[in-house]
Order: C-alpha cells, then sequence, then structure tokens
C-alpha cells in the first residue's frame, strides 16, 4: 500500500487539489447573493415601536415631514428623494450616548462626503431647547457639512411620531417634559424608496463599521435595479 501510495502521490495530491477547488466552487455558486433585510414594524423590538403598528408586516415606509435645519431651511422628504440615509434622534444637551452618535455620524459623513447619493439626518428630541441657532453651533462645533447633513427641529408631536411610528428607535412617546423622550443609540439605515434597511448601535465603532459595509452593499443593490 505504501509502494502504490509513492507511485502515485503526484496524482493523488493533484486530485485532492482538484477536489476541494471544485468543491469551493460549487459553494460560492450555490451562496446566495449578499443582501439587506427590509425591517417591518413586526420585526423591531416591541419597546421600540408604537402599539398601533406593531402588526404590520410589510410596506413600512417612512412618512412625510416637514422640519426645520440648522440653517433656519424647510427639510422635507423632497430633500431625500433618491438619496440613501442614515438617520437619528439626539439632543443637543445630551451628555451620554448623544456625542458618540454624533462621533459616529461624523465618520459616516467623512467616508462619504464626495458622494451625493448619501445623506444624514439627525431629529432633535428637545425642539423646545434646540432651537435653529442652538443647532447651528452644534453644527459647527462637530464639523457638519451644510447640504449633507441636516440637523433638524420641529413641532415635537412630528417628531415623536417620527421616532416612535416611523423609524422605530424610541422607548417612549413622551408624557410632556423636556426630557421626556427615551430616545435610543439606534442609526437607522434608510433607501431610496424610504424603507428601513438596518439599525446600528451608533456608540459602538464595530457597529458603524458594518454600517459603512451596508451602506455600500445598498449603493451596489440599488444599482442592479436602475
Amino acid at each position: 500500500m505504501l509502494r502504490f501510495l509513492k507511485r502515485y502521490w503526484i496524482f493523488l495530491l493533484t486530485f485532492s487539489i482538484i477536489t476541494v477547488v471544485s468543491m469551493g466552487f460549487i459553494f460560492e455558486l450555490k451562496k446566495p447573493p449578499p443582501s439587506l433585510p427590509i425591517y417591518n414594524p413586526n420585526m423591531i423590538n416591541a419597546s421600540l415601536v408604537d402599539s398601533s403598528i406593531q402588526y404590520i408586516r410589510k410596506y413600512h415606509k417612512i412618512g412625510d415631514f416637514k422640519l426645520i435645519n440648522q440653517n433656519g431651511d424647510t427639510i422635507t422628504q423632497k430633500d431625500y428623494q433618491g438619496k440613501i440615509y442614515v438617520a437619528d434622534f439626539f439632543y443637543t444637551t445630551c451628555p451620554t450616548i448623544c456625542p458618540k452618535m454624533t462621533h459616529s455620524l461624523k465618520r459616516v459623513q467623512e467616508a462619504t462626503k464626495n458622494d451625493d447619493e448619501i445623506k444624514l439626518l439627525s431629529h432633535t428630541v428637545t425642539p423646545e431647547i434646540d432651537n435653529v441657532s442652538r443647532l447651528k453651533r452644534y453644527a459647527e462645533e462637530h464639523g457638519v457639512i451644510d447640504g449633507k447633513w441636516n440637523l433638524v427641529t420641529g413641532p415635537k408631536k412630528a417628531i415623536y411620531r417620527l421616532a416612535r411610528k416611523d423609524y422605530c428607535v424610541a422607548k417612549t412617546q413622551g408624557d410632556g417634559g423636556p426630557y421626556d423622550m427615551i430616545h435610543t443609540e439606534n442609526l437607522a439605515l434608510i433607501d431610496k424608496e424610504k424603507r428601513i434597511r438596518g439599525f446600528y448601535d451608533g456608540t459602538d465603532p464595530k457597529e458603524v463599521d458594518q454600517l459603512l459595509k451596508d451602506i455600500q452593499l445598498l449603493k451596489e443593490l440599488e444599482a442592479k435595479k436602475d
């Protein structure tokens, strides 16, 4: 047996290599193409979703809005039409997770600053405090690029509706106080059809790394549809 193996070792080695390569090739052919989920309310942690929409299983999209940005300009869904964007909820006086989330969004801004297809949208959850001038000052302090990244304020009821019923990233609807919304560290990735395609912990650098990868993947998926 040993003599046989010595005699045919080259053939056996070649056969083994071909078999391994062939199996790997077959595996790659069968592997589904990369994709991203489309999040609907029934898929999301119930504590982050208003009870009136928790049953929704499909067709969930970010609703229309009309808010004011750091420059006093009116921002609506039309400003994000045909764009991929990342949204979050914060407030300028937050001492805990918000500075980390803003830093993470600045990373996204820097990585995509030459890409007009990608935008950012940050909603204040304390609109009584975060007026236009305060948002402008915050934007300047954190290197926000006008036109790329909007920090928005507006009617509290409208912002809270967006947080609970559209983006699904807040734990409460609020009880009337200035700091009554318990928002989360989630960054939401939104596609060109206004659908949620991912949630990422804005305080975790590794999650932000994944967000940047998923933005590029989403761009590729969107390009294939065009």
